[in-house]
């Protein structure tokens, strides 16, 4: 079976699965997403969901990120870890948008990456979620599932999005970001996968010699 074949069949099951497949970090504006994106670098989605729930009640917008007290903050999202690092690029992050965007989130690839904090992987989130503009989000589930399935051989985040932006049609990038990331937790673990039980497996290559 051709790669083409095999990745339709993969998102029609997908599709199957995880049709709602979405962004599990609660926010309710561009800003919120961005803070809450850039907290769960190496932390559960649950657990910033936890923080934040507390934090955007205090910090309402991107003025009152920028005008923050860094111990203060580092102590309120010190179960996040690396909090130190996250405090400081949360507070650079905001003053850079108060002072060159107007105070809002900035809504291109190009100028997400100037903000301190942010790589193509935050910067993907937010466009994909809080702007609905497409974006292939490449998280540790991303990488080991598209691996898995033959989508690429690279392990470079960056390059294994941009191997799966020429195979996955441009509409669905977002939303097949998010099947990878739901599926990864919920069946295709990276100690053991529960290939039995994958409705992907015929065309997955993990174990598998004949699939092109």
């Amino acid at each position: 079976m051709k790669k083409t074949q095999r990745v339709t069949k993969i998102m029609e099951e997908l599709d199957k699965m995880y049709p709602d497949a979405g962004c599990s970090l609660n926010y309710e504006n561009p800003l919120q997403l961005l803070i809450a994106t850039q907290l769960a670098a190496q932390c559960t989605d649950k657990r910033v969901n936890i923080v934040t729930e507390e934090l955007f009640k205090k910090y309402k917008t991107a003025e009152d990120f920028a005008n923050a007290d860094q111990k203060t903050l580092e102590q309120e999202i010190h179960s996040t870890g690396f909090y130190r690092n996250k405090a400081r690029n949360i507070i650079l992050c905001c003053k850079k948008i108060v002072a060159e965007y107007n105070s809002q989130v900035p809504d291109s690839m190009e100028e997400l990456l100037t903000l301190p904090g942010v790589g193509r992987k935050t910067a993907n989130v937010v466009l994909g979620d809080a702007f609905n503009i497409p974006g292939i989000v490449v998280d540790t589930h991303a990488k080991r599932l598209s691996n898995r399935l033959g989508l690429t051989k690279e392990q470079d985040p960056t390059k294994i999005e941009f191997d799966l932006m020429k195979i996955i049609p441009k509409k669905s990038w977002s939303k097949f970001s998010h099947q990878l990331v739901h599926h990864g937790r919920a069946l295709c673990s990276a100690r053991k996968p529960g290939c039995e039980q994958c409705s992907i497996k015929p065309y997955c290559v993990f174990d598998k010699k004949d699939i092109e």
